[in-house]
């Protein structure tokens, strides 16, 4: 199991997905922790869009450890989905397949410890504030149907704070550091090279 950690706009996702790309294909499987975003159907949209999604008790993580634990078992698990735009679960799910290799990415994947106690390899993806700041704010105006007031408000009462209890110090948790997101080529050929001599190791 991989995990996959760092600040939002960091380029974790970007890592992630070359890791996957990286290894031999139906060998890997991604699952990402904003997928566990909690449902609150009782809350109406202005509701929903105050709640602090960047606070550790906004993701069901019982739920992605108890996937954790199938997939490791060889079973299959029924992902949510989630919908950034409306902060609601969709009714459909998707089914992952078990494969010898689990990567699991998210900003407080080091952060909860039942995550980090099941990792092998656990990964943080530094990038500096500006940069990362400048990436949140084009996914949540291009990709999610934010304001730029909704995007700033956000900033400064949650992500900021959240990043600096939970996020930054996680990062003291990981094997490797890898600086400047996912322009690191390097390191991910590095990870690699290493979970494919494991593959080989062990024969799957």
């Amino acid at each position: 199991m991989i995990g996959v950690s760092g600040g939002t706009g960091s380029g974790k996702t970007t890592i992630a997905r070359a890791l996957l790309d990286g290894l031999p294909r139906t060998r890997a499987v991604l699952l990402q922790h904003d997928s566990y975003y909690r449902d609150h159907p009782e809350l109406s949209y202005e509701e929903r869009s105050g709640l602090n999604y960047d606070h550790p008790s906004a993701l069901d993580t019982e739920l992605l450890v108890t996937h954790l634990d199938a997939l490791r078992k060889g079973k299959k698990v029924s992902v949510p989905v989630y919908d950034f735009a409306s902060h609601r679960r969709k009714e459909h799910t998707t089914l992952v397949e078990p494969a010898p290799v689990i990567i699991v990415e998210g900003i407080l994947v080091l952060a909860e410890k039942d995550v980090r106690d099941r990792l092998d390899i656990k990964l943080f993806v530094d990038t500096a504030a500006d940069i990362r700041l400048m990436r949140r704010v084009r996914r949540d105006l291009e990709e999610r149907g934010r304001t730029f007031a909704q995007v700033r408000k956000q900033y400064y009462e949650s992500v900021r704070p959240m990043h600096q209890a939970f996020v930054e110090p996680s990062k003291a948790y990981a094997d490797i550091i890898i600086p400047e997101g996912g322009k690191n080529l390097v390191a991910v050929d590095m990870v690699v090279a290493r979970v494919r001599q494991w593959l080989q190791q062990f024969g799957v």
